[in-house]
């Protein structure tokens, strides 16, 4: 029973990571204006950073344009800041009353570029399954230690364990490719 739980308790974990790796790639600009890509962007303002989204109202007018609205017009330039220090790669137009980004036309240069983003993200997110992999062993592991199991429970478990992997190893695979074919879809 206790293997179980732990193997439950993994299973969340797991789901995050899913989780994290969808939010991110949905952050990745591909040609289409969205503004989880720039909610989280750090501006430095009233003395402190905080994210843009608390700062503004982020709307897509269109499908190749943003336009960030702040609550105090005298974070503007902050903000314009921001997001032209940011790794986006985006040049906000700053009119006085709200800035406006438009999204650049995606070149076969850029496509490529983001694939091996939308490869490293996979990666890492398979990084953090194998890393609650290897505290779960280890947990159980010390179980066995303890007699709290016995071996053939733990060998059973690692099983139940690494099947879990494997499958969420497939998610993230498949999620990798459909957004690399999203990406490279002109």
């Amino acid at each position: 029973m206790l293997v179980d739980d732990y193997i439950n308790g993994i299973v969340e974990e797991f789901e995050k990571a899913l989780t994290h790796l969808k939010e991110e790639f949905v952050k990745l600009q591909v040609g289409r204006a969205n503004p989880t890509m720039v909610e989280d962007i750090q501006v430095d303002a009233y003395g402190t950073v905080q994210p843009l989204k608390g700062l503004a109202n982020i709307t897509v007018p269109d499908p190749k344009s943003l336009v960030i609205q702040p609550w105090d017009k005298g974070v503007l330039s902050p903000i314009e800041k921001a997001i032209q220090t940011s790794e986006l790669n985006l040049n906000p137009i700053n009119d006085g009353v709200v800035i406006r980004i438009n999204m650049p036309p995606m070149t076969e240069e850029r496509r490529k570029e983001l694939t091996k983003v939308v490869s490293k993200l996979a990666e890492e997110a398979k990084v953090t399954l194998r890393h609650h992999r290897q505290e779960t062993l280890s947990k159980m592991r010390d179980l066995e230690k303890g007699k709290d199991i016995s071996e053939d429970e733990l060998r059973g478990g690692e099983k139940k364990l690494q099947d879990k992997v494997d499958d969420y190893n497939m998610k993230i695979d498949e999620m990798m490719k459909s957004k690399e074919k999203d990406v490279m879809t002109v």
